[in-house]
């Protein structure tokens, strides 16, 4: 960090090496840069490791497993307890270095470190809660049991957008469950993941409990996909890299989770109330510059409260100030990168060409900077309805009725997240049902805990992250049967 920008406390936080087997280590191949979006300035350089480094942290995460499996659950939620803490102390420096790698506002990374470590808190208690079951017997002289044990090595990959608490829905349940980790970080944003698993060491973790590698995320994936020491595979960021990952995961038959893209619709009801609407439009879709995979992508405005609601937002929307992440003034920052912020320019651009209004925002800004922009008449079909933009851009599509809603909802691939505000009690019941979407929010932008089950249907992906259900997607349940008693 330079002295200027985000200098931190704690300086040996930001660290620029790897952590195999319980050592920070080097790459003998080309390192990866990593950037601040927002001034272009090259932070630091952390190795770029591939095949043969990332098997070496397989056997570490193997060699690992059986004393941390066997560690009394009290005893491994004490040291995730105990990092929780590291994280609360440590939590201004680990705001700082993401606000550095990411270009999200202060703001947001200290909510997104106080979030993150929600999941750190919450499973160092479920550590002790994954208990088996007796079950009555079909005949006399037999005792059934189901017992729940770790499923093994898991690897983690996580994405650039929320480089802690990605990680932290991931580490926290398999940690907590008995399993050891293999963690690759996006390659934008390493120096959070590396910073976080230097205060599991000083924690008390284990050498090879943990193993975080950069670098190459093909050689990387392939080693984790194509190991059959790897019993499990995590994995958040787009759908095609999620396919694919599915794909390579078959031959060795691996417990998969996947949280992939979404195409989020917000629902704006005439009977809403106009100031919840408008709050839950905002962070919904501002929230981390729009670049968020639950990021409101498709508003749908009923007619009769169309024109109240354009006004309203877009007095918002003109008033979200982007601009350096540590400026306290700034609402948004930049796009992580340049094609970040491509996407979101062409969305707008393909939308106006298509007869869509400018309400309010708009023009261009240097660097990744994009200016929030509300969009009015929207055509159903436009490229910001169809794809995820992943950006401070939104679009107002006009509906009459609730079928209306209701279709052009669920006219999508995707099933991650959706919202709607209504004060209808008969609206609220019906929408709840009828939207295909692993998560809704009813009259609020804002979704995400760590008590709650996260997670998508359709090609959003499979399996939950947070809640009690998280910590089940790393156990595997096992039969006993004990006859002539």
């Amino acid at each position: 960090m330079t002295a200027t920008r985000g200098k931190l406390d704690e300086p040996d936080l930001l660290i620029s090496k790897a952590l195999v087997g319980g050592k920070w280590i080097g790459g003998a191949g080309k390192p990866v840069e990593v950037d601040d979006p927002y001034t272009l300035e090259e932070i630091t350089e952390v190795p770029g490791l591939g095949t043969e480094a990332t098997g070496k942290a397989i056997d570490a995460a193997s060699d690992a497993f059986p004393k941390w499996a066997a560690m009394p659950a009290k005893d491994r939620g004490a040291i995730l307890r105990k990092w929780f803490e590291l994280i609360a102390t440590h939590g201004e420096d680990l705001a700082r270095i993401m606000v550095r790698e990411n270009g999200k506002t202060l703001a947001d990374a200290r909510g997104e470190v106080a979030y993150a470590n929600g999941f750190m808190q919450f499973f160092s208690e479920e550590a002790t809660r994954a208990r088996g079951e007796i079950i009555p017997p079909h005949e006399a002289g037999r005792a059934i049991y189901a017992t729940r044990e770790p499923v093994g090595v898991c690897g983690l990959i996580t994405p650039w957008n929320f480089p802690l608490a990605m990680l932290t829905r991931k580490v926290g349940p398999a940690l907590a469950a008995g399993c050891t980790v293999v963690a690759k970080p996006a390659s934008a944003t390493p120096l959070t993941a590396l910073a976080f698993a230097k205060l599991g060491e000083e924690a008390g973790l284990p050498a090879g409990v943990l193993n975080v590698v950069t670098g190459s995320a093909r050689l990387i994936g392939e080693a984790l996909t194509s190991s059959s020491v790897v019993r499990k595979l995590s994995f958040t960021g787009s759908t095609e890299v999620g396919v694919e990952l599915y794909r390579a995961c078959a031959a060795t038959m691996k417990r998969i989770s996947m949280e992939l893209g979404g195409n989020a619709p917000m629902i704006i009801f005439d009977d809403a109330d106009l100031d919840i609407a408008v709050e839950a439009a905002r962070v919904a879709k501002f929230r981390n510059s729009g670049q968020t995979c639950i990021a409101a992508n498709r508003f749908y405005v009923q007619a009769g409260i169309r024109d109240a609601f354009l006004e309203a937002f877009g007095k918002v929307v003109a008033n979200t100030k982007p601009g350096d992440g540590f400026d306290e003034g700034s609402a948004i920052g930049p796009m992580i990168d340049d094609a970040g912020k491509d996407k979101v320019l062409e969305h707008r651009e393909q939308a106006l060409k298509a007869g869509a209004r400018l309400v309010a925002g708009g023009g261009d800004l240097d660097g990744r900077m994009v200016a929030p922009t509300l969009l009015a008449d929207v055509p159903q079909g436009a490229l910001l309805t169809t794809e995820e933009t992943f950006g401070p851009l939104a679009g107002v599509v006009t509906f009459d009725t609730i079928e209306d809603a209701i279709r052009m909802a669920n006219d999508t691939p995707f099933g991650l997240a959706a919202y709607f505000c209504s004060q209808d009690p008969k609206t609220i019941a019906r929408m709840g049902r009828a939207i295909e979407s692993g998560m809704v929010g009813i009259n609020t932008g804002l979704i995400s805990t760590p008590y709650a089950p996260f997670g998508g249907v359709k090609m959003s992906g499979l399996g939950r992250e947070g809640s009690h259900l998280g910590i089940e997607e790393y156990l595997n349940v096992k039969y006993l049967s004990e006859a002539n008693l």
